[in-house]
C-alpha cells in the first residue's frame, strides 16, 4: 500500500465529512442476519464465503436506508476468535472477502460511501488476569487489519472493547496499515466498561493514541451510551463516535429482542450529534428501517446546543435507570467479552 493511497483514504474521509458535517454509520450486523437463517453461535464471518449474497444484500440494505459508512462482516475475524471454529488459518481469506463484498457495495452506490474494517476484541484478558499479553495481542490484530486492508477498506473500526491495553494494541496494528483508525469502547457496567474504565478515562487515553476518532458502540440502549459520549468531553481534532444498541435487549421467549423503535433511534441520532459526536450509527438491534428514520431525522433537523441531562431524560429515559450497579473493585473475577451483534 503506497502513501499516495493511504493518504487519498484520509482526505476521502475528510471530504465525505465536510459534505453534511457528521456521517452516519449503518446498523447491526449480526442480529439482522439471524433473520436470514444465521444460527446462533455459527460465526458470521464463515458467510463472507459461505453466504456472500447475503452479506452484500445487507450492505445494499444499509446504504439504501442512507447510511455514509458501512462495516465490514469481520467483528470476529481474528485469530482467536476463529480458533474456537476451528478457522484460525483462515483470517486473510476472511476478512479480505469482507472487505471486498463491502467494497463492492460501497462503490456501486450513487453516493460516496465509505467502507470501515470492523475489528472486535480477541475474547481473551491480559494478564495478570488472562494470558494475553501486548506483543501477541498487536500480532493478532496485525493479521486482520493488514487483510481488510488489502480487501480495500477506507478506514479500520476497531470496536465493543472493555480494556485500554486491547484498545492500544489494536490501534497499533490498525496505524501501521497507514488507515484512518477509529476505535470504540463499551460502557455497559453503570458507566464504566467491563474493566472499570470510565468514558473520560477513554477520552483521556484515546487522545493519546492519536485515533482519527474515538467513542462507545454497543452497552446497553441509548440513553446509555449517551451518558458515555456527553462524558468525552469536546473531541477536538479527533472525531467521537455514537453507535448505541437499538433500545435495551431484553430475552423473551428464547430470543434477544431490543424495545428501541425508528423513532426512538431517530431521536438518539439527533441527540448524538447535537453531542458532538461526528460519526453516529446503530449496534445491536438496529435495522434498515432504523438507520433510515435516523438518516431522516438528521437531514431534517437543525443542529442545536449540547443537551441537557433533562433533554436526555425526555427523549430517551434516564440511564442506567434499569440497570444493576456492579461495584468496581469488588473481588468478582471480570467476565469473558461477549460476541457484539453489531
Amino acid at each position: 500500500m503506497t502513501q499516495d493511497y493511504r493518504q487519498e483514504k484520509h482526505e476521502k474521509l475528510a471530504a465525505c465529512l465536510a459534505q453534511k458535517g457528521w456521517l452516519l454509520a449503518d446498523g447491526a450486523t449480526g442480529t439482522n442476519l439471524f433473520r436470514v437463517g444465521l444460527e446462533t453461535g455459527y460465526p458470521p464471518e464463515l458467510w463472507n464465503v459461505e453466504a456472500p449474497e447475503k452479506i452484500s444484500a445487507l450492505h445494499n440494505d444499509f446504504i439504501d436506508a442512507g447510511a455514509d459508512i458501512i462495516l465490514t462482516n469481520s467483528f470476529g475475524g481474528n485469530a482467536l476468535r476463529l480458533k474456537l471454529h476451528e478457522a484460525e488459518d483462515r483470517v486473510a481469506e476472511l476478512n479480505i472477502a469482507a472487505a471486498r463484498l463491502a467494497r463492492a457495495a460501497a462503490d456501486a452506490a450513487p453516493r460516496d460511501v465509505l467502507v470501515a474494517g470492523s475489528i472486535g476484541p480477541t475474547g481473551e484478558l491480559f494478564a495478570p488476569l488472562g494470558a494475553l499479553d501486548m506483543a501477541q495481542a498487536e500480532a493478532v490484530f496485525a493479521e486482520q487489519a493488514e487483510a481488510l486492508a488489502e480487501g480495500g477498506v477506507d478506514l479500520l473500526q476497531i470496536e465493543t472493547m472493555s480494556s485500554l491495553e486491547e484498545v492500544e494494541a489494536a490501534a497499533n496494528a490498525g496505524r501501521a496499515t497507514g488507515l484512518p483508525v477509529f476505535a470504540t469502547m463499551t460502557f455497559d457496567t453503570a458507566g464504566r466498561s467491563m474493566m472499570g474504565i470510565t468514558p473520560e478515562d477513554y477520552a483521556g487515553y484515546a487522545r493519546k493514541l492519536g485515533l482519527n476518532g474515538f467513542g462507545a458502540n454497543c452497552g446497553i440502549g441509548p440513553a446509555e451510551l449517551l451518558h458515555s459520549v456527553t462524558g468525552f468531553g469536546e473531541g477536538g481534532e479527533q472525531m467521537i463516535i455514537a453507535k448505541g444498541n437499538c433500545g435495551i435487549p431484553q430475552y423473551l421467549d428464547g430470543k434477544i429482542h431490543y424495545h428501541g423503535t425508528p423513532e426512538l433511534m431517530a431521536s438518539y441520532a439527533v441527540l448524538a450529534r447535537d453531542a458532538g459526536a461526528l460519526v453516529i450509527g446503530g449496534c445491536c438491534g438496529t435495522t434498515p428501517e432504523h438507520i433510515k428514520a435516523m438518516a431522516e431525522a438528521l437531514n431534517s433537523t437543525p443542529p442545536g446546543g449540547r443537551p441537557d441531562t433533562d433533554r436526555l431524560e425526555t427523549e430517551l429515559g434516564i440511564a442506567w435507570k434499569d440497570v444493576p450497579a456492579s461495584p468496581v473493585g469488588s473481588n468478582s473475577r471480570p467476565r469473558r467479552r461477549r460476541r457484539s451483534a453489531a
